[in-house]
């Protein structure tokens, strides 16, 4: 897939500084550091659930213990 991004000239720097460093193209790069992101997102989305869910849990055993 294709995508055109318009990027500041600091980020087209780093980018390049990158691909240059990992001797990569720089599509290659932004592809990476996109999947890596995603995956990220991902895994800290289902983390915050799964926290809400332990907060309920731990919610129903205290008005339970409480008299």
């Amino acid at each position: 897939m294709t995508i055109v991004l318009n990027l500041s000239l600091e980020v087209e720097a780093k980018l390049k500084e990158e691909a240059t460093r990992q001797g990569k193209e720089i599509s290659v790069i932004a592809s990476e550091l996109l999947t890596k992101v995603l995956e990220w997102e991902a895994w800290d989305r289902e983390d915050a659930i799964a926290g809400i869910q332990k907060g309920k849990v731990q919610q129903k055993l205290l008005s339970f213990l409480t008299f």
